[in-house]
């Protein structure tokens, strides 16, 4: 069975400009860690909440594109036409001589910055005059949406939701993630960490370590009951010996049938570890007093 997923979270050391820093974080979280934690054995998907793509946001304002006799169908029409990438020809042209060269010219059309957007011609006047975005509207470099949030300790950091792949281990998983995130943080701006929020191992690794301790436990409550009570040393090696072939006869049959050690399964072998020592210790009184009766 699949276990819940891990949620890896971002969040700045303290940044004096906190939406740009967003934005930064948010970049890292989907062009650098993302498919990297993707690419990891046992991942099956990686989704980012809370983060936003790098967007050049236009906000019109309604009183100023009104009095020009604008819309806004308007404006989203002279973005389309006037940010594109096209071929803007070819220098020669067939037939050509065997030492021409046909070469076709592209010209720099995707605008980059607030300056270039603003620039935009949007609508050219009877009496020449130009009225361009920025006389209508105020344009921003932002995220490309602000419906959901991803905030730790009321600062913004995106998200990510690593998802298992059926049958994987979650231990593994999780072991791989820490250690590639430990790596990727090396090329992180010094104000940005990340943060383990969730990791459902960690209930995992506890109960392994409660099921160890209790089988110790139970090896040392049964070495002292055998010897004290039986005077003994040869009959306490049946309980030592049966009790871990006892359970890693458990640990087969659970991986033949396909049951994964989860906290649950866990929690019941602890608690059978007890049943099996006081049947051992059972046995082995029962078959130390018939030997004693001559039987």
């Amino acid at each position: 069975a699949t276990t819940p997923p891990q949620l890896a979270l971002f969040a700045p050391r303290g940044s004096p400009d906190q939406r740009p820093r967003s934005l930064t974080i948010s970049h890292i979280a989907i062009r650098q860690v993302r498919d990297e934690l993707a690419r990891l054995p046992g991942v099956g998907d990686v989704l980012v909440w809370g983060a936003g793509e790098y967007a050049m946001r236009v906000w019109l304002d309604p009183a100023k594109i009104a009095n020009r006799g604008l819309t806004a169908s308007d404006i989203v029409t002279a973005l389309r036409e006037q940010n594109v990438q096209v071929a803007a020809g070819s220098v020669g042209q067939q037939p050509e001589a065997s030492a021409a060269f046909q070469m076709t010219v592209n010209t720099l059309g995707r605008l980059t910055s607030e300056e270039q957007f603003g620039e935009i011609v949007v609508k050219i006047g009877a009496d020449g005059e130009v009225t361009r975005l920025r006389d209508v509207a105020r344009v921003t470099l932002g995220a490309d949406a602000y419906t959901l949030r991803s905030l730790l300790n009321g600062e913004a950091a995106p998200a990510l939701q690593i998802i298992q792949s059926p049958g994987a281990n979650a231990i593994d998983v999780s072991n791989a993630i820490r250690g590639k995130m430990d790596e990727l943080q090396q090329n992180f701006p010094q104000d940005i960490e990340y943060r383990i929020a969730y990791d459902p191992t960690v209930f995992v690794r506890a109960s392994l370590q409660s099921v160890a301790i209790t089988l110790l436990e139970a090896l040392v409550l049964v070495v002292l009951v055998v010897v004290l009570f039986l005077q003994t040393w040869r009959a306490s090696i049946i309980p030592l010996v049966a009790v871990p072939v006892s359970l890693v006869g458990t640990f087969a049959l659970m991986h033949l049938f396909g049951f994964s050690l989860i906290t649950l399964s866990l929690v019941g072998l602890g608690l059978s570890i007890g049943i099996v020592v006081d049947d051992a210790i059972v046995v082995v009184e029962n078959v130390e007093r018939h030997i004693s009766q001559g039987k």
